[in-house]
This record gives C-alpha cells, structure tokens and sequence, in this order.
C-alpha cells in the first residue's frame, strides 16, 4: 500500500506535471471507484488543476471552484502518465484523466476493487476526509512524544493509528521500528527519551525526492 514517502512521490511528480493544466476529458471504467454522488465525477471535466495534497494516505487534486478528487490507492492503485488521448481498455484500468497532452491513468490489480474516489466540493467537506493524525513530516519532537503518549499501545499499533500519526502505515512503521532497532511489541508508556527520539528523527526523515 502506498504510505507517507510514496505519496509525498506521487504527489511531488502530479504537482510537476498536472498543475495549471485543465482536465479535458473523464473516463471512468469502474463505476465501484467513485464513492461519492455528488458533485458529479464529469463536473470536473474543463476545470484547472490548482495543486495537491495529501490527506493521511489519501492524495487530493485541488481543481478550479473548489473542487477536489480524494484518491485512496489503497493497497495496489496506482497512477500511470501515458499518451495523450488513451482510454481505459486495461483490465486493470479504472479511471482516465485526459489533459491536452498526457493522460493520467489510475489503475489497480488484483480481482478485488479497494481504491476509491471521492468528490468533494470545499474546503469543509473536504475536512471530513482527513483523519487528522499527527503530520510527523512538519511536527516539532514534543507534538510527537505528545502523539505518542496520548495513548498506551504497543509501538506498531500506536504508529499505524491514523487518528495518532497520518500517513504511517504498516510497511512505512516496519521500516521506523527496524532502523530505529525498536520491537514493534514495546509499549510506548516504556519508551526512554532517547528511545523517543530515535523513533522521531526516522519517521520525520523527508522522502526522497523522484528523478525528473
């Protein structure tokens, strides 16, 4: 499942890419991808894409109007640029995205479907999707030891809470555990400071930036 460094990726290479581009163009192959009913998924068709985000695990376009598409990849979406004007044909393909001069491909493998999309108009609903974890990439160490204390729960649970850290996950906080040589079953009321801070400096460590 792509956690925290892989959608800072993603989100990195669509800003690059997509931003100050108009959607031309919305073709959706799997009708189990959208969640949402309204606004309309083909509103968007013809709006600006302003920027993105990331809600938790959740990546956001940020179109014209205050607009917004929520993607949850989930465990095995992905997005793919191709040629300008490709459809989904694919039977891994669920969603085109067609711009003037790439199309952006979200797809997904495996039988079963678990990526989804939702719809969103403003900023305040928009605010309904965040589970409103601790950003560990922006919080200063004592927002972190707080996160981390609110509750007693072993380090792995603790770490892939949603409502505690966003954007961790359970490979994400395998690799914090393993290079910060923390078993996943010790509970974070045990944690020394030092301990404690080991753990801060590798889960608030930057992503990698993608080639260009």
């Amino acid at each position: 499942m792509p956690e925290l460094p892989d959608i800072m990726i993603y989100i990195e290479a669509l800003q690059r890419q997509c931003t100050g581009h108009p959607i031309e163009k919305v073709l959706l192959k799997s009708v189990f991808l959208v969640r949402s009913l309204e606004p309309d998924l083909f509103a968007v068709q013809g709006r600006r894409v302003l920027g993105f985000r990331r809600l938790g695990k959740r990546v956001v376009w940020e179109l014209e109007d205050e607009l917004f598409l929520v993607f949850h990849l989930m465990i095995s979406g992905r997005f793919h640029l191709r040629k300008p004007g490709t459809k989904p044909t694919r039977k891994t393909d669920l969603l085109a995205l067609q711009f003037a001069d790439f199309t952006v491909m979200l797809t997904e493998v495996g039988s079963k479907r678990r990526a989804s999309l939702f719809v969103v108009s403003g900023e305040d609903r928009l605010a309904d999707h965040s589970p409103k974890g601790l950003e560990v990439l922006d919080a200063p160490i004592e927002d972190f030891t707080q996160a981390l204390s609110s509750e007693n729960r072993t380090l792995k649970r603790a770490l892939c809470n949603p409502s505690m850290f966003s954007g961790i996950g359970n490979a994400y906080s395998d690799e914090i555990l393993h290079a910060a040589r923390l078993s996943p079953f010790k509970w974070t009321s045990r944690l020394s400071a030092e301990e404690v801070e080991r753990l801060y400096g590798l889960a608030n460590d930057k992503p990698r930036s993608c080639p260009q």
